[in-house]
């Protein structure tokens, strides 16, 4: 049964870089009792309210919920994603004076859109999958909302690789430049995200390893639990239901999912794993962490 949504919104905030599996930990998460899957909550403004997919029950969700924020439309477009979350933001001296005008509506804006996923889905715990550490920076500024930090990483080979599967394998020097944009890209997050995440009490964050939730999904799962102070039960993770995510990767397209546990693999040796070898140390010793040794 559905717990009531509280007055503050408890609103559970997965960071890191893309491609490292939050989809499917927020979907997992998202079954959970109390828990709505609100998917990369950052295309909310980008996508003036609306979800990447249509059909009608997704459809009147999200109009529902956006009939619960006031006046959001002056922020509708890619300015607070540029200028306010990305962490490429941090590399624009043009962001800093763009920032101080967009934040107090934003904060608004983004309150009320929590309040709203709450209230609309009758769920505590609203699971945003945005990615971005300069977001999460500007969450922990938010009065209105309770906020339980995930700092998710995963095999920095396996990210990598997700975006250049694709490409023409011959255009080596393309493939070559995409790899290091992609790294220094991994890098800059990381740095960002560690600082966020080092900065908000042990009691509202928790460093969670991809493959570590691929290998014992009930432990980490129960971890998350505990953070976010939730007595809910871990789901069925045979069946899964995707729910109604405005945006998160191909996953969503289907109405419901699996997810089967899977052993720690070997570590793949490349350019990528030399160029991110020395945040390894740096991550073994963030607590608190979920699975592995933690």
């Amino acid at each position: 049964m559905a717990q009531p949504a509280p007055a503050r919104p408890q609103v559970v905030y997965v960071m890191g870089s893309g491609h490292s599996g939050s989809t499917i930990l927020g979907l997992t998460l998202g079954n959970c009792d109390g828990f709505v899957y609100a998917g990369e909550l950052d295309n909310w403004l980008t996508r003036s309210g609306t979800s990447v997919l249509g059909g009608t029950e997704r459809t009147r969700f999200w109009s529902e919920v956006r009939k619960r924020v006031a006046n959001p439309e002056e922020l509708f477009g890619t300015a607070s994603q540029t200028h306010l979350e990305r962490a490429s933001a941090a590399l624009r001296p043009e962001s800093y004076g763009v920032r101080r005008k967009l934040r107090g509506e934003w904060a608004r804006v983004t309150t009320q859109l929590y309040e709203a996923l709450a209230n609309v889905s009758d769920a505590p715990y609203v699971i945003d999958t945005a990615h971005f550490p300069l977001r999460a920076r500007e969450l922990k500024r938010l009065d209105g909302i309770d906020l339980h930090l995930i700092f998710l990483v995963r095999d920095p080979e396996q990210v990598v690789h997700s975006f250049t599967r694709f490409m023409n394998r011959h255009a080596l020097a393309e493939r070559f430049a995409r790899v290091l944009s992609k790294n220094l890209d991994i890098w800059l997050t990381h740095v960002l995200s560690l600082g966020v995440f080092l900065r908000t009490p042990r009691t509202r964050r928790l460093f969670v390893r991809h493959e570590d939730f691929l290998a014992e999904p009930e432990r980490v799962l129960q971890a998350i639990l505990d953070l976010a102070g939730s007595p809910a039960a871990t789901p069925d993770l045979a069946s899964l239901r995707t729910g109604f995510p405005i945006q998160a990767n191909r996953l969503i397209a289907s109405a419901s999912v699996s997810l089967v546990s899977k052993p720690h693999a070997k570590p793949r040796w490349g350019l990528t794993r030399l160029l991110q070898l020395p945040w390894e140390p740096i991550f073994a010793r963030l607590r608190p962490r979920a699975g592995g040794d933690g």
